[in-house]
């Protein structure tokens, strides 16, 4: 059966070329995700490579194309000489050294005889952070593609397997790793001029109707590689008009984790925070505690400007208004420590909130917005405004380093940091927490003006993470 498959690769290499030109439009977006999905300069080892269009377009520092095809490795060798090539079996995968920072197999499962063997052959080549992404074609349309194999549309292939998403999820979750977000693209495969990307953008991606599109993609990531250990952590805690809260905060912030670093950002408070930050800092000299000013405006910028200092194998943002408890901070270090998630969020929208904690118009703005942007970025967003948001300080390096493909846009910080983290594919998990009321000073947030930022915000993430003219 295996050769049989591999005869008829060899006998397609000379007509891929020719194939793919005449759905053009098919492998356009498809390579424009997939370049969303993996920064350039990444390590990549593509399994399935064919003639390795896909991996040359990824622009990998290190690009390995492994193949059962030699007629299909050795056009990808004409093409794309700077690549390195394997020709093997990938369910018995040998010949390939090294870890990567991606594994993709792109319309590979359906040509496995064992996915579930191959998969775990697949996790000596995995670090802690490597990200496996898995293509294939939803299963609805097995008629319409058979069908267009039969009348020329498309190149005739033997798939053994026709799998939904959730099978997919399921063998890796048999192989220890773990779904980060899953994608549905491309409603109409086809070009027609202006049609296709109007509903492609604007039509494919709705609630519902995005199930019904060609193309699935699965993100996932390795479990039990990263190794355990007292991370220490940097506590940044942005201030501004809150000098009844500094002494509380460093009074109530648990130890945890190896050494801790409290970072106090003053924002220009027309009160006394600032001396308040300089006299705790002298109360405390046990305590690692720092402070800078900073000198733009918000508290975007003043994570940004905390951060940019921070020691900390774990960055931590506190609200300097301590309505979020010090006490939980704990939770959000056990989350990341034990591997149970990359970005941590806080969520206030759980438990009861004390009466005053939020205005019943902030509460279902939240909400509205929590549903809004749990579509749009794929991952489960129950609470987007809560301060409090933990990560690992190489993983915000990531965040930071291609920051450009959002620019700074967000003066409240939150949204830099959760589509930074979407874009990097990273665990979103939620802790959710007792959200209290202020005990001092009043709230900097205008539910009006910033509801009004919120909503353009959700715009822009849908324009630069869900439709497929800008995905890229």
């Amino acid at each position: 059966m295996k050769s049989e498959i591999i005869r008829r690769f060899d006998e397609l290499a000379p007509e891929r070329d020719a194939w793919k030109e005449k759905n053009r439009y098919y492998y356009e977006d498809r390579e424009r995700y997939m370049r969303f999905l993996v920064p350039e300069g990444a390590e990549v080892l593509e399994l399935g490579c064919g003639t390795g269009d896909l991996l040359h377009a990824l622009r990998p520092s290190r690009g390995v194309g492994v193949d059962f095809s030699g007629a299909m490795l050795r056009k990808a060798g004409e093409k794309h000489p700077e690549l390195e090539y394997v020709e093997a079996d990938i369910e018995e995968l040998r010949g390939v050294e090294g870890t990567f920072d991606f594994l993709i197999l792109d319309d590979v499962i359906g040509h496995l005889q064992d996915i579930q063997t191959a998969l775990r052959g697949l996790r000596a080549f995995c670090r802690p952070d490597t990200r496996i992404i898995v293509t294939y074609y939803n299963f609805l349309w097995e008629p319409v593609l058979k069908l267009g194999e039969r009348i020329g549309w498309k190149m005739p292939q033997e798939h053994q397997n026709w799998l939904a998403t959730e099978d997919i999820a399921n063998l890796l979750r048999l192989e220890q790793y773990e779904v980060v977000k899953t994608e549905s693209r491309l409603l109409l495969p086809k070009r027609i001029p202006w049609l296709s990307d109007w509903i492609n953008r604007f039509i494919g991606p709705l609630p519902g109707l995005r199930k019904l599109s060609l193309c699935r993609y699965v993100v996932a990531r390795p479990l039990g590689l990263r190794e355990r250990k007292a991370y220490s952590t940097t506590i940044l805690v942005p201030a501004r008009n809150e000098a009844g809260n500094v002494e509380d905060a460093v009074r109530r912030i648990p130890e945890f984790g190896g050494h801790q670093e409290i970072i106090f950002v003053e924002g220009g408070s027309t009160d006394n925070t600032q001396q308040e930050i300089q006299r705790v800092i002298d109360a405390y000299p046990q305590k690692d505690i720092k402070m800078v000013v900073q000198a733009g405006k918000g508290k975007g910028d003043a994570v940004r400007t905390g951060f940019a200092r921070a020691a900390g194998d774990i960055l931590m943002i506190l609200d300097g208004d301590l309505t979020m408890p010090p006490e939980d901070l704990p939770k959000f270090y056990e989350a990341v420590a034990g591997d149970l998630g990359e970005f941590i969020n806080g969520c206030r929208l759980v438990y009861p909130m004390e009466k005053e904690a939020m205005r019943f118009l902030n509460l279902l703005g939240n909400k509205f917005f929590s549903m809004m942007f749990t579509w749009i970025l794929n991952q489960r967003f129950k609470d987007t405004l809560c301060g409090t948001k933990v990560l690992l300080r190489k993983d915000y390096e990531k965040i930071q380093a291609n920051r450009s493909y959002f620019g700074e846009f967000d003066p409240f910080g939150d949204f830099d940091l959760i589509f930074g983290a979407v874009k990097q594919n990273l665990k979103v998990v939620e802790v959710p927490i007792r959200y209290r009321e202020r005990t001092y000073g009043s709230t900097n947030i205008s539910r009006f003006r910033h509801g009004w930022l919120l909503l353009k915000m959700t715009l822009f993430a849908y324009r630069k993470m869900k439709s497929s003219r800008f995905a890229q």
